[in-house]
């Protein structure tokens, strides 16, 4: 089956669906609804579609109407609830999405449930003789010993390591050293590593790729880093209200795959903070480039994200949560300077900072914007014959996570601490002195006038 090229919009009171089914026989149309889910069937043409609300077409106002000349056919759904506004008909993979299953075990942790709903969930397994034992501890009120896992040194019976977006991903660098892969810094290990060992790996290379003499260079001479601070992003100036995808946008998100992420608390936090890594190497290519991609931008994007060029993703906290803090952002932007600071072409803290504030607005414009960027990058990447591993491991899953998971909230809640007065990096936290090398250099220039 084919899924046509369609769009939705709505009025007060209905719903309508526009697809493009073109040399079909309109007697051939099979529709159904239910509560909220619509499908309509006409061969090689199958859509089917999940809204935030419910819809009937048992209604007078309700019809569908095929244009031969045109090839459209155009269905009018009327909503239940009258006046009800339907969010995120522009979001069409969200809505490509199936309908959320059940939550399903073990993929869920649940936390605080009522004795009688463990019970309930427990009923039927078969218990180990050490899960026994936990069980009568607990019942006698012993106290049972715990300590925080130690991931440095954590010891895995496997010979290969999961990555990626939600660890879902492994294989993808097995043979990385036969590739001319510029951007990995774990080489040949990449697939053995622990995420302990990734991120020592990453700064041992950062440390390593740092440039007194660099830095102080581009910070005595920043004539042209003046001038692409001056840069306006057009991602950031429009608005919700303004914002519509563009059919190629529109293409490119019928093709993404379809897919239902169930995450944890904590593992969502990461998400929107590996997420702020992720625009803010956008943000500096694009500033860079002044929005117009070059041959090098796949690399400039995959080596500023150390999810990418290292597989380590936030947290980068001592102590992550499940609510994110200004300090979990703070440790999470400190990679992306550092990583600024040590690998492009332009080593400047102040350029450093212009990025911080484009992803704060970003995030403050909310999804369709991300969204838009993600779809920008995937296709940067797409047109890399190495650098697209990672949008099979990264960016893809971030497209489908943005629209049909993300919420608008919290995206604009993080830009809104990131723009806020009392927000801000310091130079030592970056590692390198930098204090005293741009004290250093504008006593040297100083001395040379």
């Amino acid at each position: 089956m084919i899924t046509p090229k369609f769009s939705c919009s709505q009025t007060a009171d209905a719903v309508i669906i526009r697809m493009y089914c073109p040399s079909v026989r309109a007697a051939d149309v099979e529709i159904h609804v239910e509560d909220t889910l619509f499908s309509v069937h006409i061969n090689p043409y199958f859509l089917r579609l999940n809204f935030s609300h419910p819809v009937v077409e048992d209604d007078d106002q309700a019809n569908a109407t095929y244009d031969a000349g045109e090839g459209w056919l155009t269905v009018t759904l009327v909503k239940q609830e009258k006046g009800q506004e339907f969010a995120d008909l522009d979001l069409l993979g969200k809505l490509l999405a199936p309908k959320p299953s059940a939550p399903r075990q073990p993929e869920i942790e649940v936390i605080g449930s009522e004795e009688d709903e463990l019970v309930a969930q427990t009923e039927g397994l078969s218990l180990s003789s050490e899960q026994q034992e936990i069980l009568l501890a607990e019942e006698n009120d012993w106290q049972i010993p715990q300590t925080i896992p130690d991931e440095s040194s954590s010891i895995s019976l496997s010979l290969t390591q999961s990555y990626g977006f939600l660890n879902r991903y492994t294989g993808y660098f097995t043979h990385v050293a036969h590739t001319e892969n510029e951007v990995n810094e774990l080489g040949a290990e990449a697939e053995r590593l622990t995420p302990g060992e990734r991120r020592q790996k990453r700064f041992d290379r950062e440390d390593d790729k740092f440039d007194d003499e660099y830095y102080m260079a581009d910070y005595a001479a920043d004539e042209h880093v003046q001038e692409l601070l001056l840069w306006k992003n057009p991602h950031i100036e429009s608005t919700t209200e303004s914002f519509e995808f563009t059919e190629e946008e529109k293409l490119a998100l019928l093709t993404l795959p379809r897919r239902e992420y169930l995450a944890s608390p904590q593992e969502s936090s990461a998400l929107y903070l590996t997420l702020a890594t992720i625009l803010f190497a956008y943000s500096y290519d694009a500033r860079t480039t002044e929005g117009e991609p070059t041959p090098e931008s796949a690399w400039t994007i995959c080596s500023l994200t150390p999810a990418f060029a290292a597989l380590d993703p936030a947290p980068y906290s001592i102590e992550p949560t499940s609510e994110i803090t200004p300090m979990d952002l703070l440790a999470t932007f400190v990679q992306s300077y550092r990583r600024t600071l040590a690998f492009p072409l332009h080593r400047s803290f102040i350029l450093a900072e212009a990025c911080r504030n484009d992803t704060a607005r970003l995030l403050v414009t909310g999804k369709r914007a991300i969204l838009r960027v993600l779809l920008r990058m995937k296709d940067i990447l797409a047109h890399h014959e190495v650098y697209y591993v990672y949008n099979k491991i990264w960016v893809e899953d971030f497209c489908v996570w943005v629209q049909s998971t993300a919420s608008d909230d919290v995206l604009r809640s993080l830009g809104t601490v990131l723009l806020s007065p009392g927000f801000r990096i310091p130079r030592g936290a970056i590692g390198w002195d930098l204090e005293d090398l741009e004290e250093f250099t504008r006593e040297k220039e100083g001395g040379d006038r």
